[in-house]
């Protein structure tokens, strides 16, 4: 009697990927994600103090132009405490508004708050003013006093200095910030 070999089916490749073949790939893949990781966030440091900087420039130039669109006098002035800091745009006298935060900011005696910006120490970015105050003048958008807003944070800051015509300049200090002159 004569035997034939059993036929067997051709292998088939194996599909998919290897347990230690995943775990080489989450090892390399950590290892790069924690060499990238601190350059990421100063990356989102100075993205959020050039936002806020923009921001701050764009609302100087809101005050002005809404100063001539309302006929009023309308002035920002600027708060500064231990949970953070915050400008607010209002008509009347800078005594009558204030801000200590997002939900506190107000106005008393007739003033109008138009536009509240809160920043919490938190989110490490600052606004301060070498004056408390400007006012735009609606008849000619000048502004009395000239002073200069700083936006800081911890890659540098930025500073928006407003003339007496009312037209706002901006600079950095420090030359790391791209896009800014030096100050």
């Amino acid at each position: 009697m004569k035997t034939h070999p059993i036929a067997r089916s051709p292998r088939r490749p194996q599909r998919g990927v290897t347990l230690i073949e995943t775990a080489v790939a989450l090892t390399i893949g950590a290892i790069a994600l924690t060499t990238v990781a601190p350059s990421f966030q100063s990356l989102v440091a100075r993205k959020r103090l050039e936002g806020v900087a923009t921001q701050l420039a764009t609302d100087l130039q809101f005050v002005r132009t809404e100063a001539v669109a309302r006929n009023l006098p309308v002035r920002v002035s600027f708060f500064a405490d231990g949970n953070g800091s915050c400008y607010l745009i209002h008509t009347g006298a800078k005594a009558q508004c204030s801000c200590a935060s997002e939900q506190a900011a107000a106005c008393v005696g007739g003033a109008e708050r138009i536009k509240s910006v809160y920043l919490p120490a938190a989110e490490h970015v600052a606004v301060q003013a070498s004056a408390g105050s400007i006012l735009f003048d609606p008849l000619h958008g000048t502004s009395t006093p000239t002073g200069t807003a700083r936006v800081t944070g911890t890659p540098g800051a930025v500073h928006h200095i407003v003339n007496v015509m009312g037209r706002v300049r901006s600079c950095s200090p420090a030359p790391a910030l791209p896009g800014y002159r030096t100050c």
